[in-house]
């Protein structure tokens, strides 16, 4: 019984880790697909924000400041997502995927340059790293210390969930933001700014992708290195569609993938599978999600269309 509870403690403690970075993701991610705007680019912000957070992590030792300036890195990169989407009117999908291939390049120019020709920067000391919650308070390998021992974001991304919520549903902006991406023409009839409407839901899907890179690297492990975000902005897609375009619908979907990740790693601990069947656990769950919800979910009418304001 003993056996079964630290086992049950050290699932909830992997998926608690990997939960974060797909739910900041995710939320970025929501806030774009409902304003009308498809952000294919979320895994270059990731990319971008894990490596400015590891930089000044490790450069500055202060982890809240590395963990926001991740935030604004993604936030710049998603500004020009923006201009080319919003403003020039340019293909979404077309202009996502260029950003995926632009931000991760220039992370690892900008590395080679910092850090002596090395795509991978210094590990940063444990004053650079991201605090926990109830360190110390409960014994080492405990239920409880597994359980509820983890870094303060991670508490942070869930009660960015309530905040996105209430921006969607009980706040004027929610409501312009949501009506912008099913029909803006009639928005703009009634003296709402689409334009600005969706650059500002752009970049702040820019922002929470870049806490999310922040997170894995000032948390989850301690430096960048090239294949650190590989795969989890696409999750966090694929958690938005799964969650019919809702912040909490997105939240149940990175908890699931979030366990499947726990399941990888305790059963890598423990030598169960073929470390190779393992780790395709959390991708496989991913498509299958897609395979059979994907056309339940109701996608915003205006999604991916650019708006040409008539003249």
């Amino acid at each position: 019984m003993d056996e079964l509870i630290k086992i049950l403690g050290l699932l909830i403690n992997a998926t608690l880790v990997a939960t974060p970075p797909l739910l900041y993701a995710a939320l970025g991610s929501c806030i774009s697909e409902r304003s009308g705007v498809v952000n294919i680019g979320i895994e270059g912000m990731m990319t971008v924000g894990a490596f400015v957070g590891a930089t000044l992590g490790y450069f500055t030792e202060n982890p809240w400041l590395s963990f926001l300036c991740g935030g604004l890195a993604g936030a710049v990169v998603a500004l020009i997502h923006a201009i080319v989407c919003v403003s020039y009117n340019a293909d979404q999908t077309i202009s996502g995927t260029a950003i995926n291939f632009l931000a991760p390049g220039l992370a690892l120019f900008v590395s080679r340059i910092l850090f002596d020709g090395s795509t991978d920067t210094e590990p940063i000391s444990d004053a650079g790293r991201l605090p926990r919650m109830f360190e110390g308070v409960f014994p080492a390998g405990s239920f409880w210390n597994n359980v509820l021992c983890t870094h303060v974001a991670c508490y942070l991304c869930f009660a960015c969930v309530l905040v996105v919520w209430f921006l969607f549903y009980k706040t004027k902006f929610g409501l312009r933001l949501r009506a912008v991406g099913e029909h803006p023409k009639a928005c703009d009839t009634l003296g709402i700014n689409v334009t600005k409407t969706r650059y500002i839901c752009v970049v702040l899907s820019g922002f929470f992708a870049g806490l999310g890179g922040a997170y894995v690297t000032l948390a989850t492990i301690n430096q960048f290195r090239p294949i650190v975000i590989v795969g989890q902005g696409f999750m966090a897609i694929s958690a938005v569609i799964f969650g019919k375009f809702t912040p909490h619908g997105s939240m149940m979907a990175c908890l699931l993938f979030a366990l499947c990740s726990g399941v990888k790693v305790l059963a890598s601990s423990y030598n169960l599978v073929s470390p190779n069947l393992i780790s395709m656990i959390p991708y496989i769950v991913t498509i299958l999600a897609l395979v059979f919800f994907v056309g339940k979910a109701r996608v915003p009418a205006a999604n991916g269309k650019p708006y040409i304001k008539s003249k």
